[in-house]
């Protein structure tokens, strides 16, 4: 067993980024650790020996993860005796929890069986369980050995429920990533950017009523359009879906000077909401998702918003519309205020920088790494 050997698992874009970005901290620490695990190019390029890309098969919702069992099964299985041959000293796992604390009880399991291997277990990102599932704090106590938070509240939120685990806030990656943010030109054209998420089922379900939502805000006022996808395969998938994009400013990448572009927003919920709120751009949030997955969640959901800016600031901030709420008519209404309006996009603007203020200090990746290092002194 290489006692600097670290397995990394990533399961979409997000987290393939964030993955990368502690690769880098740890390596300044000691240039000789080996990294293994599954993740994605951004990984791969940081040195990760990639044994699966996950973020080629990420899925949304209950419905889809479990439409596609067999699959992740055989990822799981395959990861899980990766681990075992390998035993890496820590095994990192980034987001995705609904693979990822599955996987850590698992390898628990697994390393209670094996001689002389006991592995820390990090979980970088905290789940969202104070928005579904609480109960599933103990299990996480279990499994976990360190858990790193990007958001204020969850450390005494754990504290709260199970106050043996080691919860760690070491600030959000944004901070570092774009530490001085520009927002756009208040005297030049709109721009409405146009987000519709990181998956092909995310955008065969968004991206049809975005368009529809700029279609009505066209009739009656100037602007332009710009939507950033990752990649081509799905910037090849948007311009099928909605032949219109071949009109709109299409990017593949860097999103941040999109943002600082931008008038105004619609944005699929997720990590890109956050950006959305760190740039101060005004933004309409949508989710649309299979009916059984999205039923099944309003079984569980205990919190009144969906987008974390909203959740931060206890408030709407960002204006919601989910499931069948989420019409062209309804986005383009929300939007137009935003675009016609600066008085109140300025307004927003104000309580996003309280949002913003929240993220902690700049260093949040560099924490995570000594974070790191000193759950494993502590083995």
């Amino acid at each position: 067993m290489s006692q600097r050997t670290f397995m990394m698992l990533a399961g979409e874009a997000s987290g393939d980024a964030l993955a990368a970005e502690l690769v880098h901290a740890l390596k300044k620490t000691d240039g000789g650790l080996e990294f293994f695990g599954a993740g994605g190019a951004k990984m791969r390029a940081a040195g990760v020996e990639v044994e699966i890309d996950l973020t080629e098969h990420a899925v949304i919702g209950i419905w889809e993860a479990l439409r596609n069992y067999s699959k992740f099964k055989g990822f799981f299985d395959r990861l899980l005796d990766a681990a075992a041959v390998r035993q890496p000293e820590t095994v990192i796992l980034v987001d995705n929890p609904g693979f990822n604390l599955r996987f850590a009880a698992a390898l628990r399991d697994r390393a209670l069986a094996a001689s002389g291997w006991n592995p820390r277990i990090v979980q970088y990102i905290s789940p969202q369980l104070w928005a579904w599932n609480e109960s599933r704090v103990y299990g996480i106590a279990r499994d976990i050995d360190l858990l790193l938070s990007i958001f204020p509240f969850e450390k005494a939120w754990y504290a709260e429920r199970a106050p043996w685990l080691n919860v760690e806030f070491v600030g959000h990656p944004l901070v570092d990533r774009h530490p001085n943010p520009q927002g756009a030109n208040p005297d030049g054209e709109p721009t409405l950017l146009i987000l519709p998420g990181s998956r092909e089922k995310e955008i065969t379900r968004h991206l049809p009523v975005m368009a529809g939502a700029v279609r009505h805000l066209s009739r009656n006022m100037d602007f332009s359009v710009r939507m950033v996808l990752p990649n081509e395969k799905l910037a090849a998938m948007a311009k099928a879906i909605a032949p219109e994009v071949t009109d709109w400013e299409l990017q593949t990448s860097d999103l941040s000077s999109a943002l600082e572009g931008a008038t105004s927003a619609i944005a699929s919920s997720g990590t890109v909401t956050m950006e959305c709120a760190w740039f101060r751009v005004p933004t309409v949030v949508l989710y649309k998702t299979s009916w059984p997955t999205y039923l099944l969640g309003r079984c569980f959901i205990k919190v009144p918003h969906i987008a974390m800016p909203n959740v931060l600031a206890g408030g709407e901030l960002f204006p919601e519309f989910i499931q069948g709420g989420a019409t062209a008519e309804n986005l383009a209404m929300a939007s137009r205020g935003f675009l016609q309006n600066p008085s109140h996009a300025n307004d927003l603007r104000s309580s996003l920088d309280e949002v913003a203020a929240t993220l902690g200090e700049k260093g949040a990746v560099n924490r995570a790494a000594r974070a790191v290092l000193k759950c494993l002194e502590s083995a």
